[in-house]
């Protein structure tokens, strides 16, 4: 029997779709940028601006579960996911008020084995205080989605099978307990991956975590996203908005 054109039945699944990949802004702290050698730091004053950016274009910040969730039905081409990486105290004090002003959500990668400590893996630059259990229930409360950065930012790449696996699989089971919500993202330490720790993410049951530049890992459980740091002005922006989409792999499934 002649099979039809319109109606191809070839036996085998349809091959995944792949759009453009999903405009993901990565941040830090929000404050005092003066002494700041890792440039982690963007001050309230260029947040808002560059929300107020986002807002002039048609583009809204969200969660990176909301954003990706809306690509899965075929929409959320205005949105951009928002994240914020290790937690900082000044989260909930600088950026939480702007999200608001400019009606924008965000995930938030916090670190379940360091609360109320402080950024101590960065070894040259000021010390900076972590949220503490209370302090993420907030933001939480606020409507910010919580993600895991692991238990106590390490390079995963580096870690021994049983390290890797705590701070990937433990991580998650503290944070769903803290907060008495799902948690679905995960972000790795420094942004390095490799295959193994891509694969522990994937195991530990997150439905997608974040990277910086995965390259031929990019997939859901390793999503690239742009650095967005104090000297990102409207035209620096638009700029990486643009590069982003050209020389980034496209995502299976998104």
């Amino acid at each position: 029997m002649a099979v039809s054109v319109d109606s191809p039945d070839t036996g085998r699944p349809p091959a995944p779709r792949r759009g453009p990949v999903p405009w993901v802004a990565m941040y830090h702290s929000v404050g005092d940028c003066s002494d700041d050698p890792y440039r982690i730091t963007v001050t309230p004053e260029r947040l808002d601006r560059q929300l107020a950016w986002l807002r002039r274009r048609g583009l809204r910040g969200v969660s990176v579960t909301e954003l990706l969730a809306a690509r899965a039905r075929g929409e959320g081409r205005n949105l951009v996911g928002l994240t914020f990486d290790d937690g900082y105290t000044d989260f909930v004090t600088e950026a939480l008020p702007r999200l608001r002003r400019w009606n924008c959500g965000a995930t938030l990668f916090v670190l379940p084995g360091r609360l109320g400590g402080e950024n101590a893996w960065d070894p040259l630059g000021p010390r900076k205080p972590l949220l503490s259990a209370d302090g993420i229930r907030s933001a939480a409360a606020e409507g910010v989605e919580i993600g895991s950065h692991g238990l106590t930012h390490v390079d995963l790449t580096k870690a021994d099978d049983l390290t890797l696996k705590t701070e990937v699989a433990e991580s998650r089971a503290r944070l769903e307990e803290l907060t008495g919500a799902p948690v679905e993202g995960f972000c790795y330490p420094y942004g390095t991956i490799d295959a193994r720790a891509v694969e522990a993410v994937r195991q530990a049951g997150y439905r997608y975590a974040c990277a910086i530049d995965p390259g031929p890992l990019t997939g859901p459980h390793a999503l690239p996203r742009v650095y967005v740091g104090q000297e990102d002005t409207a035209w620096r922006l638009q700029l990486k908005h643009w590069l982003h989409r050209l020389r980034r792999r496209p995502v299976e499934g998104l």
